[in-house]
C-alpha cells in the first residue's frame, strides 16, 4: 500500500522556495543597483529612469541599454563607478560585501 503523501508539507516547502527565490531576486537587484554606482542617485530618480526604461517602446534604445548592459557585465567600455566599497570591472560585489561602519 502507498504512503499518502503530505500535500500540506508539499506546499509549505514549495512556498519557502519560492520565498527564498524572491529574496534572492531581491538581493542580486540592490547589488546590481551598487555595482553599477546607481545607489549614489535619489530614490526617486533612480525609480523614475527605471520606470521609463519600463514603459520605452523604442526598440533601437531598448537595444543600446541592453548593449550598454552588456558591456557592464564584459567589463567593456564603462565609466568606473566611484566610491570605495566598488568591486573589479563588472563584477558584483561578495555576499555581504559593502563595507561596514
Amino acid at each position: 500500500m502507498r504512503k499518502p503523501r503530505d500535500f500540506d508539507s508539499e506546499l509549505k516547502a514549495l512556498a519557502d522556495k519560492a520565498k527564498a527565490l524572491k529574496e534572492r531576486r531581491v538581493r542580486q537587484l540592490g547589488e546590481l543597483v551598487a555595482a553599477c554606482g546607481a545607489d549614489a542617485l535619489d530614490a526617486d530618480l533612480l525609480a523614475g529612469a527605471l520606470l521609463h526604461a519600463v514603459t520605452a517602446k523604442d526598440a533601437a534604445t531598448k537595444e543600446g541599454w541592453r548593449k550598454a548592459g552588456a558591456a557592464f557585465f564584459l567589463g567593456e567600455k564603462r565609466q568606473p563607478a566611484s566610491g570605495p566599497d566598488r568591486g573589479p570591472s563588472g563584477t558584483l560585489p561578495l555576499e555581504g560585501g559593502g563595507t561596514s561602519a
